[in-house]
């Protein structure tokens, strides 16, 4: 007989983590996907090989390292997609499978959505037999998390399950740390595609209520059938930009593919050969492995950690990461608090072993304690500690800013109704008056926009590989929304500089802006209406 229990799915740009725990309790377990499965850890490749964009029965995983597959640099290869899903990888992302981009990632025979679609159906259809999830969990990055939700909503609309729930990563990898109540915890999630750092909050402690998973439900649909009590953890701050592990391979395989050839793109078979370097060098202080040269014959690449130290230097990895860092302590200072109130860090992913990283953690954090157990299954065990009735309560990785009339000025202005940071859902609407800026005026129409960082990393490529440009600060620039909510029309023509609208704004538990507005000419009320997605 089938058990049932949760399932959770950590997606991720290099690797692919399934974890079950069934309803009755018991210990979580990693799930072994036959024939897609590595083992040490058990883990799923990101990574799907296809005669054509219309091949049902692609090769996934382990089956594309068997038949040497991996280093392809044919139309076929689907690798490093899950970066370009719903916008998630910003200027870093790029399609499923082809030729090269611009950017070093793969072209689309498959978007980037279609890649992952594809994988997680075919993990959902080789469950084992004897497992009968009635739960779904699936964990999405910070960067882009707007669209990637989107994205995995659609997705699991075709999957045969009762409740389907989605949890940030870093979030899911606090809850599954064993903290106690009340602790503050560092977590530093350095994946194959992205690198985000969050400071989580755990509630509880002190006599109040110890805490539970912080989770987001699909379609406002309770979890049903908890007997644990509501409790709730909260992300103090959190920062994230679209770079990680598989860049760095691109970093290593450039600075090797520089001293055979002097010029040039290096064969995507060397990004394999980089990325088994960077792994042994967690462990050893020296590495090597044979690679592939075009022609078909091989060399022997060595490298060692001082090396690989020097390379990521160079490109500015730790200012990287100290900027990160930064963003995320200043969100902190603003609810008073700072380094010293964290208890504990949390290294998630991959990269996360690369022994640079966690010599920078602890210099950079001394005194605060590194948890760095099971790096590349925390997220997703953490997943399944998300159990139901449990209700998001999550900050902005972006604002919102309404543009205004300014009566002192005589012209119009950005308006911040909430900014990066302020946590989500509301508990009290902001109210907002709005005049008219000329006489016999019958609407007042509504520009919506996203405030830009005032300064910030971003990452642009240039001959094919990944490189770190400052932005420089400045005044705050905003970004209208591409699609804007209709006009709001007056009951009676306005007067220039004369209040005519009174608007309340919340963000609801889906993440939607919301607008509630009253007419003062009338005091007549109009029923909340959702403006668009915020993040």
């Amino acid at each position: 007989m089938a058990t049932p229990g949760t399932l959770a799915i950590d997606l991720g740009s290099t690797t692919t983590v399934v974890a079950f725990q069934a309803a009755d309790g018991g210990a979580p377990q990693l799930v072994e996907i036959a024939p897609y499965s590595c083992s040490d850890p058990c883990v799923v490749p990101s990574l799907l090989w296809l005669a054509s964009a219309t091949a049902e029965l692609p090769l996934i995983g382990r089956q594309v390292i068997e038949a040497g597959l991996a280093g392809s640099e044919g139309p076929e290869l689907c690798r490093d997609f899950k970066r370009g899903i719903g916008g998630a990888g910003g200027s870093g992302g790029s399609g499923g499978a082809g030729a090269k981009g611009a950017d070093g990632a793969v072209t689309a025979v498959l978007s980037p959505e279609q890649a992952g679609a594809m994988l997680l159906r075919q993990l959902w259809r080789r469950l084992p037999a004897q497992l009968a999830p009635t739960r779904l969990v699936l964990t999405a990055p910070i960067d882009g998390y707007r669209g990637y939700r989107e994205w995995l909503h659609s997705v699991s609309q075709d999957l045969a399950v009762e409740e389907v729930a989605l949890v940030d990563e870093p979030t899911a990898a606090a809850i599954g740390a064993g903290l106690p109540p009340g602790s503050r915890v560092l977590v530093v999630d350095l994946g194959g595609g992205t690198i985000d750092l969050s400071l989580v909050a755990l509630e509880g402690g002190e006599g109040r209520a110890a805490p539970v998973a912080q989770l987001l439900r699909f379609a406002g649909r309770n979890l049903r059938n908890s007997s644990q009590k509501l409790r709730c953890a909260r992300v103090v701050g959190k920062a994230g930009v679209a770079l990680g592990g598989r860049d760095i391979d691109r970093w290593i395989a450039a600075a090797l593919w520089s001293q055979v050839n002097g010029h040039g793109q290096p064969p995507s078979s060397w990004l394999e050969a980089a990325e088994t370097l960077k792994c042994q060098l967690s462990e050893h202080t020296e590495a090597s492995v044979l690679a592939v040269l075009p022609g078909g014959t091989s060399r022997l690449l060595q490298l060692t950690r001082q090396e690989l130290e020097s390379i990521l230097l160079e490109q500015g990895f730790l200012l990287l990461l100290e900027e990160l860092l930064e963003r995320v302590l200043a969100a902190a200072r603003a609810e008073g608090l700072g380094l010293a109130d964290v208890e504990a860090i949390l290294p998630v992913g991959g990269s996360s072993r690369i022994p640079l990283v966690r010599h920078w953690l602890q210099e950079r954090c001394p005194g605060v304690t590194l948890r760095d157990e099971r790096p590349i299954e925390a997220v997703a065990l953490g997943a399944l500690a998300l159990t139901p009735g449990v209700r998001i309560k999550d900050v902005l990785a972006r604002g919102v800013s309404l543009r205004c009339w300014d009566q002192r000025s005589g012209s119009h202005r950005w308006h911040p109704l909430f900014v990066e940071g302020q946590n989500w859902p509301t508990t009290q609407p902001l109210e907002l008056l709005l005049a008219c800026s000329h006489d016999g005026q019958e609407q007042i129409e509504l520009v919506l926009g996203e405030p830009r960082d005032d300064e910030r990393s971003e990452v642009v490529f240039r001959d094919g590989l990944p490189q770190l440009r400052r932005r420089p600060a400045g005044e705050a620039e905003v970004q209208p929304w591409g699609q804007q909510p209709a006009p709001i029309s007056l009951d009676a023509p306005g007067k220039r500089g004369s209040d005519s609208l009174r608007l309340h704004f919340q963000i609801d538990g889906q993440g939607q802006l919301v607008l509630e507005s009253e007419d003062l000419s009338t005091s007549r009320r109009s029923p909340a209406q959702p403006l668009g997605p915020v993040r």
